[in-house]
């Protein structure tokens, strides 16, 4: 992913933020991760986020998805002995549409984004508005897309360790890796 491209991304990222009345600190407005998990298609598959804290016993975060925008399937698994993330989703702004495992919805909204169909496999969908909340648990596989307005979700779960995710999809890096 090119720099210009992460700044880019954090400017309307800061947007959306400022639009719902979530103040960041201007240290954070200048560190939002911008993750497009290695497939250099940001607008279909990617996620902006800020972490607030993240110890070995709690996390909280603000994610931002542009419209349309998907984070890929995945889970939480245990590591080191100790149980996988459990994740609440709260819903602070636009619409997030959230599947996990379960019945599929009959004329659900997301969609995988095209071409990579084959990489998602659950479609349980949980529809958040503002002010609605899921709780994930740990181990569990689950993907979320915004709907065509964006939308932030606050995260808070147990401590995250991101590079211990399991993507449905091989070719994910979680980790960004940026260009100049």
């Amino acid at each position: 992913m090119k720099l210009a491209e992460v700044m880019a991304a954090r400017k309307r990222a800061a947007e959306m933020f400022a639009q719902a009345n979530i103040v960041l600190t201007q240290d954070e407005l200048e560190n939002i991760e911008v993750a497009d998990f290695g497939l250099d298609e940001l607008e279909r598959t990617g996620l902006q986020l800020v972490t607030y804290i993240n110890t070995d016993r709690y996390c909280a975060k603000e994610l931002v998805l542009f419209p349309g925008q998907t984070c890929p399937e995945h889970r939480h698994p245990d590591r080191s002995g100790q149980r996988g993330k459990e994740e609440t989703f709260r819903c602070r702004a636009g619409r997030v549409y959230l599947n996990v495992a379960g019945p599929a919805t009959e004329n659900r909204v997301s969609k995988p984004p095209e071409g990579d169909e084959e990489y998602y496999t659950v479609f349980h969908e949980i529809v958040l508005n503002p002010g609605e909340q899921y709780t994930i648990g740990p181990d569990t596989l689950h993907w979320f897309q915004a709907g065509p307005e964006g939308a932030i979700v606050s995260e808070f779960s147990s401590s995250s360790d991101d590079e211990s995710d399991i993507f449905t999809d091989p070719r994910i890096k979680r980790i960004p890796e940026i260009e100049d």
